[in-house]
């Protein structure tokens, strides 16, 4: 990570804008209170001026040398308010050492006006009123005081603008870093999944931001391109143990009529086992293209609401002859009170639950009991088929729903290991989950329709 990469990512120019709009917004404040405060000073000393200046009717000139002949004048470098009676010349009478302004300005109304003498500069805020005689009284505030005030106000926003600044660019800085390490952290996982370690997965940093919750759907994703690539390695290699078997007695069949060369029944025989050898491979690539084609989810587009109760009645219906034949009591529950619709196709999902059933009755003994449960609890839909039957290893749980998987205890029965793995696709195109559970005897499978929860909620 260089400190150059900074400024192209996304939190750094994002901290720099709400830094940028903080600045902004602290700048008005700060002027809006720096012009308030110079108001109501200018204010306060109007006030007093008023106060103080001979405006008053009746006011003499004779009362103004006395008010003024009793003030304490100072040395001009001190003076903070001034009183001083002038003449009508300019020249002052009595009162403070402070010239006379030049021009005076309005008379009766507060002004401000600049002294210069050799002690320095001073402004003021002054009110001056004139007798009939010509003379001046004038009264004013040094706003040196003020001056400081702005000054001390000014250096104080300065420093805090400056200060909110700096860290405000070091946590821009601290976020972007952490940014980068996480987008170089999963950049390292991307690498490592293209150089064939699907294994791996996007760090996530246990928070719910933004970013985590793209890394769970991605990893979501991860999940599924690993799944569907274990079983294109699943399917190859059961595709070459599965129908090789097929292939070689069809093969051997035909060299032995060669050989033998028998009478036309022996050719036709042959002919007829061959037929049905391949009627059996043709069958199970007619069940991979449909996996196929289901897991594709353009079936999707015809899904409609289906009542789930009908659906397994149906399918119960259907297989009840079976049971009958090999003393398999087969047994349907629900709440007919209950509404039990999904959206979803009708012949998939009949498919899917009749190889559910199949299933438990191909491995279940005679005089047992398989039985098939629609129940609704809280929104959440559960299609359940329970047996009595040998039941499924745990360690087998998860890979009997591979195509062409076939547990010890199948190899001899019929069928070519790709039910499971349809009632699968079936279930992940009808947003369904499967649970295995074991029983004591049997075991129980369930398809369950869960309410939707946004990304990265916990489903438990």
């Amino acid at each position: 990570m260089r400190l150059t990469d900074l400024p192209r990512t996304g939190s750094f120019r994002l901290a720099l804008l709400f830094l940028a709009l903080f600045g902004v917004a602290s700048g008005a404040l700060f002027g809006f209170l720096y012009v308030q405060t110079q108001r109501f000073q200018i204010a306060n000393i109007d006030d007093w001026l008023t106060r103080e200046a001979p405006l008053q009717p009746g006011t003499t000139l004779a009362n103004v040398r006395q008010r003024f002949a009793s003030h304490n004048a100072s040395h001009l470098r001190g003076l903070s308010r001034a009183f001083t009676l002038y003449d009508a010349a300019g020249r002052r009478l009595i009162g403070d050492a402070l010239p006379m302004p030049q021009p005076l300005g309005d008379v009766d109304r507060p002004f401000f006006f600049t002294s210069s003498t050799a002690s320095g500069r001073f402004r003021y805020r002054g009110l001056a009123h004139r007798f009939p005689g010509g003379e001046v009284a004038l009264v004013a505030q040094n706003l040196h005081e003020a001056r400081e005030f702005d000054e001390a106000f000014l250096q104080t926003a300065f420093w805090g603008g400056l200060l909110t600044a700096l860290l405000g660019l070091g946590g821009a800085v601290v976020v972007a870093v952490g940014t980068v390490r996480r987008f170089d952290a999963a950049a390292f996982a991307i690498q490592e999944i293209m150089r064939g370690d699907l294994s791996r997965r996007l760090p996530t940093g246990g928070t719910s931001s933004d970013l985590d919750r793209l890394v769970i759907v991605v990893n979501a994703m991860l999940d599924e391109i690993e799944r569907l690539m274990g079983e294109v390695k699943g399917v190859c290699d059961g595709i070459a143990h599965d129908l090789r078997t097929p292939l070689t007695r069809i093969v051997a069949g035909l060299e032995r009529v060669q050989r033998r060369t028998p009478a036309p029944e022996g050719y036709a025989a042959a002919v007829d086992d061959a037929v049905a050898e391949l009627r059996a491979v043709l069958r199970t690539f007619s069940a991979m293209l449909r996996i196929a084609e289901i897991e594709d989810g353009a079936r999707r587009k015809g899904f409609q609401d289906v009542d789930l109760a009908t659906i397994v009645q149906d399918v119960v219906d259907f297989h009840e002859p079976v049971a009958e034949d090999r003393s398999i009591a087969l047994s349907f529950e629900h709440d007919p009170e209950r509404i039990t619709v999904l959206s979803g196709d009708p012949g998939l999902l009949f498919t899917a639950i009749s190889n559910l059933v199949d299933n438990a009755l191909k491995f279940t003994p005679p005089h047992g009991r398989v039985s098939v449960g629609l129940h609704d609890s809280d929104g959440m839909l559960a299609i359940v088929v329970s047996d009595t039957g040998y039941g499924i290893d745990p360690d087998e749980r998860n890979a009997v729903f591979r195509r062409f998987y076939r547990s010890e205890d199948s190899r001899h029965t019929p069928g070519n290991g790709l039910g499971l793995a349809l009632v699968a696709a079936v279930a992940r195109l009808h947003d369904l989950s499967v649970a295995i559970e074991q029983l004591t005897p049997g075991t129980r499978i369930a398809l369950i329709h869960r309410p939707m929860t946004p990304p990265g909620t916990d489903r438990s």
